[in-house]
């Protein structure tokens, strides 16, 4: 079986402004990496299509959906928030973001592919049940949690984020859902400032002091993360798959690098194996230095093909 690789070209046309860091040459860094290293060719390849507003409303609030579809503009610039803004291609990217889970859960729960990996923007880790914040308009990740539980009967699943910023928006979604586990690595204090005391037995947040390599990056995930994972054993996972914390990305403060990726994807593979089938769905959240996003990338995908 193969890893899809599940993407949209509308996800390239969501512009958020000159210099905005969450751009469409995120995507373009990540595509010419995969095809200078000849992994492309290697990976099953998948058209992302749209989430539907049931699919969406199954982790967003009704009104809250309703609400993004009416401010998409028909020209220019809308804010959201300080940070996010919409184009009049936004929606229609986030509708395909939001829809590459969804697709990808399906592939993945089918035997059409062992696992998947989404290379998609709008990222969606920060967006909560009612809100849009930090670049992101849709909860990508608890889209396709919810319609694999909803879908497809699956009764416990974990999510694991290491993104540098707290994913504070799928812990609001999911803060009262003990069949969903959160495993976090942030740095704090940072954006968006939340995750240190807020944990309980399925959110498992792990702060990260500025500046923290590797190592101790591998210290929160094998004694925060993995004994959780193992107590859950979970039927399918998720990796919120930020590359922010990487060393070369200047807006994030950590100092991880690609061998930490590699490490912590093979670690979140046994975890699938042992528990879920091998089952993996991995969302492209955060990373904003282009030429190490894309490196990181292609390591983590590497792994996660075997290859």
């Amino acid at each position: 079986m193969h890893t899809a690789y599940l993407t949209h070209p509308a996800c390239l046309k969501h512009d958020m402004g000159a210099g905005h860091p969450e751009c469409p040459e995120r995507l373009l860094a990540i595509n010419d990496q995969l095809i200078a290293s000849g992994l492309m060719d290697y990976l099953d390849q998948h058209e992302a299509p749209k989430a539907s507003k049931e699919e969406l409303a199954r982790v967003h609030a009704p009104e809250y959906v309703e609400w993004i579809f009416r401010q998409s503009p028909d020209s220019g610039l809308i804010h959201l928030d300080g940070d996010t803004a919409m184009n009049r291609f936004s929606l229609d990217a986030a509708l395909h973001a939001a829809g590459a889970a969804v697709r990808a859960v399906d592939l993945v729960m089918s035997g059409q592919a062992q696992n998947a990996f989404c290379s998609v923007r709008p990222p969606g880790h920060h967006a909560g049940r009612a809100s849009a914040s930090g670049f992101c308009i849709f909860n990508n990740v608890a889209v396709g949690v919810a319609h694999a539980m909803q879908h497809h009967g699956l009764q416990r699943i974990a999510i694991a984020d290491f993104d540098v910023h707290h994913g504070n928006g799928t812990e609001d979604i999911f803060r009262n859902h003990p069949g969903v586990m959160l495993c976090s690595t942030f740095r704090h204090p940072y954006y968006p400032y939340s995750g240190a005391g807020s944990g309980n037995d399925h959110i498992i947040n792990v702060p990260l002091a500025a500046g923290s390599p590797g190592a101790e990056f591998r210290v929160a995930v094998s004694e925060h993360w993995l004994p959780a994972l193992e107590r859950f054993q979970p039927e399918f996972l998720f990796i919120s798959a930020g590359f922010d914390a990487h060393l070369e990305d200047d807006m994030g403060g950590l100092s991880l690098k690609e061998a930490d990726y590699l490490w912590v994807t093979e670690l979140l593979k046994d975890v699938a194996h042992r528990y879920a089938s091998d089952r993996i769905v991995s969302m492209l959240e955060g990373g904003y230095a282009l030429h190490a996003l894309g490196r990181c990338v292609m390591t983590h995908i590497k792994s996660l093909s075997g290859l």
